[in-house]
C-alpha cells in the first residue's frame, strides 16, 4: 500500500524578513517514547516500535495482525499515523500533514482508519480515511455535530463497533471553559460525554453523559450492544496530571446499553482506573494509573493484576493474549533542541522557561527543569553560566522547588545589559501564603541585591522599564477567598518607592520595548465562579488607558513582546484539547498552543499545533543569532 500524501499547510503567514530568527518555546511533554508488546500476563515483553523520537497510542486491528500508532518521527511536535505488523515489520505511513493526527483505530474489515485530526480548523475532530481510494471525511467538524463556537469542541479516542457500522468517541462539546477548584485554578478541567456516529456522518447522538463528570475512551462489547468507558469527576481531570494529587482521586469503569442507556458500574473503590476494553470473552480489562497499584486489571474474579513498569495507554489484542503500550522517557530536553516548525521560514527550538534577551544578544532564563536557578548563555546555548543558584543561595524549601512551586522565576535584562532582575520565592498555589521577593544581580553573577521586602507582600515576575529606572512586578497578598489578589506595582530603583498601577488578579507584566505600555494577563471573574478566565491586557505605566486584547473564554497567558514591539507572542487554550486530559502525565495545560497577534490585539493567529503543551515563547532577535 502506497503512503498517503497530504499537502503541508502553514499555520502562520510568511515573515516579511527573509531569514527570521528562531522561535524558542517550552514544551511540556516526554522527551522520547517507544511502543512495546507483551503477553497479557506481562511476560515476553519486547520493543515493537522505536523511531528514535516519540511513538505512542498504538492499537490492534480486529484480526490482531496489524497495529496502528502515532509517531513524531517527522519532527518533534508533528504527529502522524503509521501502521505495522505485530512483529514490527512493514512499517507504513498512513498520513502526512502538519496537523495533529492521533488515536487511530482500524475498522473491523481493515479498510478504513478512524482517527483524531486538527486539520481544517486546528480543532480536534474525528476523521475517517479510506485506505483503498485515499478519501478523507471529517465526521465531527460539521454543522449539527459541532457545539457552540465559544465552548470546547474536541472529539477524541474513536472506537469502531464490531460490525463497522458505528463509531463511538468522547467529546467536550457544549461544555464550559472552567478552571480547577471551582474555577479558581489557572488550568482548565475537561468534562466529556460519550457519543456515536455512523462512518458516513449520519446518526450522531449522545449515549452517555453526566454533568461535571468526565467519561472517556469508549470501547464496544463483542456483541455491539454496550459501550464501556472510564468515568471520573471533571475536577479530577486536572488532579490526575499532578503526581502529588493523583493518588487522592478515583474513577470507575462503567458501561451503557447503546439502545436504552441502561448503566452498569463494573468497579468500585479507590484508584484511578482508565483505558477499559472488552475482550472477545466479554471480560473487561483496564489500567489502574499511578502509585504502587499501577498495573493492568480485570473484572474477572480473582484474576491477578499485571505489573509492567512505566506502562501507558494499554490496548489488548481481541483474544486477550497480547497487550500493546508505550513507555515515556522524561529525561528532559536539551536547550535549543530542534522541534517541528509550522513556519517554513523560521526554525522552532526548545528552551527552558522564560527566556529573555539583552541588547547585546545574551539570553537569560529560569532553569526550571533543573532547580529553578538563573542561567545566562548565548542564543545557541553556548557559554552557559549560572548567575543565581537556588540550591546554594535561596534557602527555599527543596520540596517546593522540585515541584515547581518555588525558585528564581522570570528573569529579565536591564536595558544596558548590566543587570538581571528576577523573583525568588514561592509561586503559583503558594503565592497567597508563601514569601517571594525581587532580586537583581549583575550579568557576571556579582552584586546580588534584594529589591523588595517579602514580609510585606509576595512580589514576582518583574520587568525593566525602557530607561532602566523602574521595574514593574506582580504583587500577591494573602486572601482567604482567592489564590492571590494585589495587582501590578512599579518600583523606582533610585528612591525605592513603590506605586500600584492596577488592582486585580494580574500577573506576568512585561514593559514594551519603547516603554509606553505594560503587557500582562488578568484573571477575569465569571458568574458562579471564583475565577474562570485569564485574558491579556495592556496599560500605561501610570495605570491609565487599560486595554483588553483577548476575550476568548479559554485562558491566555505567558505573553511577551516581539523584539520590535509590534507584536505579542502568547499561549492560549482556545484551540482546545487534542486528547482526553486523563491520558497525560505531568503536562498541566495540554490544550495550550502558541499564538501571535499585533500589539493592539488584532491579527491573532496560531503558530503551533502539537499534542503537547507549548508555552513561554520568544523570538530570537537578529543580534543574537
Amino acid at each position: 500500500m502506497a503512503a498517503l500524501t497530504v499537502a503541508h499547510y502553514p499555520l502562520s503567514a510568511q515573515s516579511e524578513t527573509p531569514t527570521p530568527g528562531p522561535l524558542l518555546l517550552n514544551r511540556i511533554g516526554p522527551s522520547a517514547s517507544q511502543i512495546f508488546i507483551a503477553n497479557a500476563d506481562g511476560s515476553n515483553e519486547r520493543k515493537l516500535i522505536d523511531s528514535g523520537s516519540l511513538d505512542y497510542n498504538a492499537s490492534f486491528s480486529a484480526d490482531g495482525a496489524w497495529v496502528v500508532f502515532t509517531s513524531e518521527r517527522d519532527g518533534l511536535g508533528n504527529s502522524n499515523l503509521y501502521r505495522a505488523r505485530t512483529d514490527g515489520t512493514q512499517v507504513e505511513r498512513l498520513t502526512n500533514d502538519s496537523a495533529v493526527e492521533d488515536a487511530a483505530a482500524l475498522s473491523p474489515d481493515g479498510s478504513k482508519v478512524a482517527f483524531v485530526s486538527t486539520r481544517e480548523g486546528m480543532l480536534a475532530n474525528i476523521w475517517v480515511l479510506n485506505l483503498k481510494d485515499r478519501t478523507l471525511k471529517n465526521l465531527t467538524g460539521v454543522s449539527g455535530v459541532q457545539g457552540r463556537a465559544d465552548s470546547p469542541n474536541g472529539f477524541f479516542r474513536p472506537s469502531w463497533s464490531p460490525d463497522g457500522q458505528w463509531l463511538a468517541f468522547s467529546s467536550d462539546r457544549d461544555t464550559e471553559w472552567k478552571g480547577h477548584h471551582n474555577g479558581a485554578g489557572w488550568e482548565h478541567t475537561q468534562e466529556l460525554s460519550i457519543y456515536v456516529i455512523r462512518p458516513d456522518g449520519t446518526g450522531f447522538r449522545k449515549v452517555s453523559g453526566r454533568k461535571d463528570h468526565c467519561q472517556g475512551s469508549p470501547k464496544w462489547s463483542p456483541d455491539g450492544k454496550r459501550i464501556v468507558f472510564y468515568e471520573t469527576l471533571a475536577e479530577y481531570t486536572y488532579w490526575v496530571l499532578r503526581p502529588d494529587l493523583l493518588l487522592q482521586i478515583d474513577s470507575q469503569i462503567v458501561s451503557v446499553d447503546v439502545a436504552t442507556g441502561e448503566r452498569q458500574e463494573h468497579t468500585k473503590g479507590p484508584g484511578f482506573k482508565i483505558s477499559p476494553q472488552y475482550l472477545d470473552s466479554g471480560e473487561i480489562v483496564y489500567r489502574r494509573k499511578g502509585g504502587p497499584e499501577d498495573g493492568l486489571y480485570s473484572t474477572a474474579p480473582a484474576k491477578a493484576a499485571v505489573k509492567i513498569a512505566g506502562l501507558r495507554t494499554p490496548c489488548w489484542s481481541p483474544d486477550g493474549k497480547q497487550v500493546l503500550y508505550e513507555k515515556f522517557t522524561w529525561r528532559g530536553w536539551k536547550q535549543n533542541q530542534a522541534l517541528y516548525s509550522w513556519d517554513a521560514s523560521r526554525e522552532y527550538r526548545y528552551t527552558d522557561v522564560w527566556p529573555a534577551f539583552s541588547q547585546s544578544g545574551w539570553m537569560v532564563l529560569t532553569a526550571k527543569h533543573e532547580d529553578g536557578s538563573i542561567d545566562v548563555m548565548r542564543a545557541d546555548g553556548s557559554e552557559r553560566r549560572r548567575v543565581y543558584d537556588v540550591t546554594k543561595q535561596s534557602r527555599l524549601d527543596p520540596t517546593l522547588v522540585k515541584r515547581g512551586l518555588a525558585g528564581a522565576f522570570f528573569p529579565v535584562w536591564s536595558p544596558d545589559g548590566e543587570w538581571i532582575v528576577f523573583g525568588v520565592g514561592e509561586w503559583f498555589t503558594q503565592r497567597g501564603k508563601g514569601r517571594a521577593k525581587l532580586m537583581r544581580v549583575k550579568s557576571d553573577g556579582s552584586g546580588l541585591e534584594q529589591l523588595t521586602d517579602d514580609s510585606i507582600f509576595n512580589a514576582g515576575f518583574p520587568s525593566y522599564s525602557a530607561d532602566g529606572k523602574e521595574v514593574v512586578f506582580r504583587i500577591a497578598n494573602q486572601d482567604p477567598n482567592s489564590a492571590s489578589l494585589g495587582g501590578l506595582a512599579v518600583l523606582n530603583l533610585e528612591s525605592r518607592q513603590i506605586r500600584r498601577i492596577t488592582s486585580g488578579y494580574d500577573n506576568m507584566p512585561i514593559w514594551s520595548p519603547d516603554g509606553s505600555r505594560i503587557l500582562f494577563n488578568r484573571g477575569v471573574r465569571n458568574p458562579n465562579s471564583i475565577w474562570s478566565n485569564f485574558d491579556l491586557y495592556t496599560v500605561r505605566p501610570d495605570g491609565s488607558d487599560l486595554r483588553r486584547l483577548t476575550d476568548h473564554p479559554a485562558s491566555d497567558g505567558h505573553p511577551v513582546w516581539t523584539p520590535d514591539g509590534t507584536q505579542i507572542l502568547y499561549n492560549s487554550g482556545q484551540a482546545g484539547y487534542r486528547d482526553e486530559a486523563c491520558h497525560y502525565d505531568q503536562t498541566f495545560q495540554p490544550y495550550g498552543q502558541l499564538f501571535v497577534m499585533n500589539a493592539d490585539g488584532s491579527g491573532k493567529r496560531q503558530i503551533t499545533d502539537s499534542i503537547w503543551e507549548d508555552s513561554t515563547p520568544q523570538y530570537v532577535p537578529p543580534g543574537a543569532r
